[in-house]
Order: C-alpha cells, then sequence, then structure tokens
C-alpha cells in the first residue's frame, strides 16, 4: 500500500511539473469535431435508415437514449457545480471514501441456527446482519438470535417484523441487559406497512393501524439514534412489476406520505427524515442502475426542502440497495452470479450505503454456506481487489450517465406530481390504480421476453439445452409457479421443467435439423431453430446437411424425431419446403414438419401440403413452444 501510494505521488508530482513547462498540450494537433459533423457522418453511413428507430434506445419507461452524447449535453444539468455532501446531494454523502455496508441476509428462522449463520457471516466479511424475526414472540427468542453478536460493531436488519412495538422492547431490554452502549448501535427496522398494502389489504383499518404504530414507535426508539425505523420498499415495488422509473417515482411519493404522517403527529422533519432509509433494488441494466440511484438523491432532496428542516441530516436518504431477484434463473444458474456482480458493482459506484445481494440459487434451494459465501464474497472482492470503495462518485462528469441520471429524474418526478396531484399514494393503492400500473408494466415485460425483445442469457436464449434441473430444485414447484409475478423467467422455465417431467415418464422430445439447399441461410437457420427448440429442453439432433430432400428426409425420418424442422432460405422453401414436406407426409403424415423462416409468399401453399408451422425472429417463443409440447402431449406445470 505504501509503494502504491508513493507512485501515485510521484504521478502526481510529473503532471504538476509538465503542467507548469510551456510543452504543448497533447492532441492540440488535432481539430475538435463538431457534433454537427459528426450527425454529417451518421446520416450519411445510415443511407437514408431511419435515424430514431435505428439508433435510438427507448427504454421501457419510454426514455430515449441517445447513440452518443458530448459535453454540450451537459450545459443545463445545473447541479454539476457541486461536490459529493453538497445539496442537492447527488453525489451522496461520503466525503472520505466510498464505503458501504455488507449486508448478510440470513433466511434461517431457528434463532440459534440463525444466530451460527449470522457470527459466520461478521467473521467473513460482512458487516450488517439480516434477521427474520417472524418466529420471534418471546425475550428468550431474541435472546439466542442475537447471542455473541458484537453489536456495537456491526449493524443488524430486522424484517418479518410482524409487531414491532414488541420486537423493539424485546431489542431494547437485550441491549440493557448486555451493557451495550445504545449510542454505539446501529440498524434498522424493515418495515413500510405502505408498500405492503400492495396486492393486500388496503382497508382504512389497516392503514389506520400503520399510522397508529408510528408515534409509539418513534418515541419508544429515541434512545438509539442510530437504528432506522422506516424502509422505503422500493424492491418491493419492483417484485411487483415496476419499471426503474415507477420504482423511483412511487417509492419517493411513499417516503413524502410518511413525511407527512409523521409531522402531523408532531414529529419534526429532521427526525422522521433520520429514521427513513429507503431499499432499492437494483438489476442488471448497470448503467441504468448506477444513474436511478444518483437521481433519487436529488430527488429526495427537493422533496424535503418543502419541509424547512433545520439539519442537513434530513437530505441525507440512507440507500439500502438490494440485488434484483425478478432477473434470477434457475437454469444456467451461474449466470446469477454473473448479474450479482454487475448490480454490486453498479449499486457501489451509484453511491449506494448498504448492498444486499441474492444468492445465486435462491430461485430454486434454500441458500447455504456457499450460496452465502458468493453473494459475499463479490462485494469483498469489489472492495479490496477492485477498490471501488476508495473513489466517491466515480460516474461524475461522464455525458452519459448525467444525461441518464437527468432523463430519470425528470419522468420520476413527473410520476411523483401526478400522483400527488391525484390524491397520494394511499390513493392509488387504494383504488387499485397502483396495482394496475405494476401489472400492465409486468405483463407488458412478460411479452417482451416471450418474444425474446428483452434477453435472459440461458433461459430464453442461448440455453444449455442438455442441463437438466428438475432434481436440483428444492422449493415446491407449485411455489414456482403461484410466484410469476416476482421472477421474468418463470414461464419459460415451466415448460422446460414440463418436459423434464415428461422426459421422466416417456423419453426426451427431439428435434431433428433438416439442412439443405444455401449453406449460409441453413447453417444460420439451424442455430436459430438450437436456441428456440433449446429453450423446452428439447435434444437438438444436428447434423452437416443433405445434398438432396431425398437422403435429408428419410434420415429425418430414421431418426425417430418428434419434430422436423428444414433450414434453407426463404427463397427455398417454395421448392424445397414444398417437396421436403409432400415426401415426408407421404410416409409419417403425423410428424411434426416444421419450416424455420418466414416465406411469406410460400406460406399458403406450404401449409397446404402440410407444413404444422413457422418459426423465425418474429415468433413469440414461449406460446410457440407451448403449442409444440401441446401437440406432443406434455402437459403444462
Amino acid at each position: 500500500m505504501l509503494k502504491q501510494q508513493y507512485f501515485f505521488v510521484l504521478l502526481h508530482q510529473i503532471i504538476k511539473e509538465i503542467n507548469m513547462t510551456n510543452a504543448p498540450k497533447l492532441f492540440n494537433e488535432f481539430p475538435p469535431v463538431s457534433t454537427e459533423e459528426w450527425e454529417k457522418i451518421i446520416l450519411q453511413d445510415l443511407k437514408g435508415g431511419d435515424y430514431e428507430k435505428k439508433l435510438i434506445w427507448k427504454t421501457e419507461d419510454g426514455l430515449k437514449v441517445r447513440p452518443y452524447y458530448r459535453v454540450e449535453d451537459l450545459d443545463n444539468l445545473t447541479y454539476l457545480d457541486t461536490l459529493p455532501a453538497e445539496y442537492p446531494f447527488t453525489r451522496g454523502f461520503k466525503t472520505q471514501d466510498n464505503r458501504w455496508d455488507i449486508v448478510q441476509e440470513i433466511t434461517e428462522t431457528v434463532p440459534e441456527k440463525a444466530n451460527r449463520i449470522a457470527r459466520e457471516s461478521l467473521d467473513k466479511g460482512a458487516t450488517v446482519v439480516a434477521l427474520p424475526v417472524d418466529n420471534i414472540t418471546e425475550y428468550e427468542h431474541l435472546e439466542a438470535l442475537l447471542r455473541d453478536l458484537p453489536l456495537e460493531k456491526c449493524a443488524v436488519n430486522f424484517y418479518h417484523v410482524l409487531e414491532p412495538l414488541k420486537l423493539m422492547e424485546l431489542f431494547i431490554r437485550f441491549i440493557e441487559k448486555q451493557n451495550f452502549n445504545k449510542e454505539h448501535i446501529h440498524g434498522s427496522l424493515d418495515i413500510d406497512f405502505i408498500a405492503n398494502l400492495i396486492n393486500k389489504d388496503t382497508s382504512s383499518k389497516a392503514i389506520e393501524d400503520g399510522r397508529n404504530m408510528l408515534a409509539p414507535l418513534f418515541t419508544l426508539t429515541e434512545q438509539l439514534p442510530h437504528f432506522t425505523l422506516i424502509q422505503v420498499g422500493g424492491n418491493t415495488l419492483h417484485t411487483a412489476g415496476a419499471t426503474l422509473i415507477q420504482e423511483v417515482g412511487y417509492a419517493l411519493a411513499i417516503a413524502n406520505e410518511y413525511l407527512v404522517l409523521l409531522t402531523d403527529l408532531g414529529i419534526s422533519v429532521d427526525t422522521a427524515a433520520s429514521k427513513m432509509a429507503v431499499s432499492l433494488s437494483v438489476a442488471s441494466n448497470y448503467f441504468m442502475e448506477i444513474a436511478k440511484l444518483r437521481a433519487i438523491r436529488l430527488l429526495w432532496s427537493t422533496i424535503v426542502t418543502q419541509y424547512h428542516p433545520k439539519s442537513q441530516e434530513a437530505f441525507h436518504l440512507r440507500i439500502n440497495a438490494v440485488g434484483s431477484i425478478r432477473n434470477k434463473t434457475i437454469y444456467d444458474p451461474y449466470v446469477n452470479i454473473l448479474r450479482s456482480t454487475t448490480e454490486g458493482m453498479a449499486a457501489s459506484i451509484g453511491g449506494a450505503d448498504a448492498i444486499s445481494l441474492q444468492p445465486f440459487d435462491k430461485a430454486f434451494k434454500t441458500d447455504d454456506d456457499f450460496s452465502r459465501r458468493i453473494s459475499r464474497n463479490i462485494q469483498i472482492i469489489l472492495k479490496e481487489e477492485a477498490y471501488f470503495d476508495k473513489v466517491i462518485d466515480p460516474a461524475a462528469g461522464s455525458y452519459y450517465i448525467e444525461n441518464l441520471t437527468d432523463s430519470i429524474a425528470a419522468h420520476a418526478w413527473e410520476l411523483f406530481k401526478n400522483t400527488e396531484k391525484e390524491g397520494g399514494i394511499l390513493k392509488a393503492i387504494s383504488s387499485d390504480t397502483l396495482a394496475t400500473e405494476l401489472k400492465e408494466s409486468r405483463l407488458k415485460r412478460e411479452k417482451e421476453i416471450s418474444s425474446r425483445k428483452t434477453i435472459l442469457l440461458g433461459t430464453n436464449q442461448y440455453p444449455n439445452h442438455q442441463e437438466t434441473m428438475l432434481d436440483k430444485i428444492e422449493l415446491p414447484l407449485e411455489e414456482i409457479s403461484e410466484n410469476t409475478y416476482s421472477r421474468d423467467a418463470v414461464a419459460f422455465e415451466q415448460v422446460r421443467l414440463a418436459t423434464e417431467k415428461f422426459t421422466q415418464l416417456h423419453h426426451r422430445p427431439s428435434v431433428f435439423l433438416l439442412k439443405v439447399g444455401n449453406l449460409t441461410f441453413r447453417q444460420a437457420r439451424a442455430g436459430f431453430t438450437t436456441n428456440f427448440f433449446g429453450c423446452a429442453g428439447f435434444d437438438i439432433m444436428d447434423n452437416s446437411g443433405f445434398a438432396t430432400i431425398e437422403e435429408g428426409v428419410g434420415a429425418a425420418i430414421a431418426s425417430n424425431a418428434d419434430i422436423v424442422v428444414m433450414c434453407s432460405s426463404d427463397e427455398e422453401y417454395a421448392s424445397l419446403g414444398l417437396a421436403a414436406v409432400q415426401l415426408l407426409k407421404s410416409t409419417k403424415p403425423n410428424l411434426l414438419f416444421v419450416i424455420a423462416g418466414n416465406p411469406v409468399d410460400a406460406v399458403d401453399t406450404l401449409k397446404t401440403a402440410g407444413v404444422d408451422d413457422f418459426i423465425h425472429v418474429r415468433t413469440n417463443v414461449l406460446d410457440s413452444l407451448r403449442n409444440f409440447q401441446q401437440k406432443l402431449n406434455i402437459e403444462h406445470i
């Protein structure tokens, strides 16, 4: 470390001396290129193509992301001249380093076992342990859960909190009995009764019970200044289907509702804000997730300003970043490690205060020592080997990320204002407006996944069709089926698990690739078909191709495949495809014959001749695979 510090000091001195000389600046010999010149060249390269369609990326929220940004795109961003810990706090509150807490979520509900896992996690790098407390009803239970935890050196998060007041009474009793200094106790309650109303009990009694719990809870915990009581569930919104903008906008609306409720109860905005945090999901859209964390700090400052706080601490929105469960998959589960790494990187660069990453196998089994270690070590590597904790807000000044931050903030702010204009978040929940919007977002995303406009690597694209997972799943299959809203991959997984179950009882469905004609097209479409049916776990019977239709059809029939897919060019299907289907159907009329392509002019003729289906890039993959399974009598799980 000393050598490293010496190197940077020496490098700084060299740069300083170079700048003090009259040496010409680097790149002076290259004249600047204007945006107009760039655009002119781009238009030439497009050769009449639609700029908007080809180069503008439209996110699921409707944000338009340009192919490149330049320095002039920063001109209207007013917060750029601020430093970290300066209003409006887009750059966060850290001034010494980018340190964050490594959260280990523990799912074990037996207090003694959970305690062992918690102590081991702290010994191996975690700085916060998240503990379930739905089974904690007596002091002895809590004592067993917290025994020997160094609560003055680590933080504790209680989740699945059923009775907040009773739990905190027991917790304070434990602290006092252990003679801990209450000023040194850090932690949080993971409660957000407003977010939990989504798709649940939205009666006036449920809302009133939540409201009535706030004042006594704040009074009870006055002696715990570093213990957060409300954790706004942005990640709850995300899991329920919210887009990125909806997550930020509605999370702010929930947070603002708590400020209103608490200040109406006579609690100062400074106290109320200091006892609140927000849990935000982090998913795989790397740059967007970085910008999201920066944007919500900017908007939180805008909201809190309206309450005229006395202390700058009121602006400090503690962000707990939680790895998305929505993008995790059962098949190709080790890809989940890559997803979690991307999420951890985005959260740390975005300035999260705490990060909790999902065990890579959470989608199909209970976490264990290995999966917990992987989720924890991702963050340790980011800190100890990649030094992500050394630089504060490294995204600052990036033309791209600063514009994403501004765009997310603008769209989320409009959603927040519209929600308030319509009566606030409680009205949006009680009227089912919020649930409806989240459902629409979820269904739209499901449609894009089923048609492969949105890619889940290893699930709806580039699957390992030889992989089997049915025997590795520890969770009930019914639970996987019921929670279709929580993970994007569930529908495809149900299709593939149905294939595995059928294979155990009968045989593995197989697809024979009938490759003839144009070499380039037949190879490309063979690859497409392999990916297509691989998503259902079908066996793919590949070959080098055939010189004649007779040879190919003969091999297809001899293979005893369940489906034959012809791979050639659209132009050749009118002749070769017609000959192939007529020859095959004359021998085995019930054998499914499919064309890989979309020969528009010949479709009707080919259907009349016996072609059962066509698959191509516009096909809804999920619906098509379900249809093929139905034809093969494979029951859907």
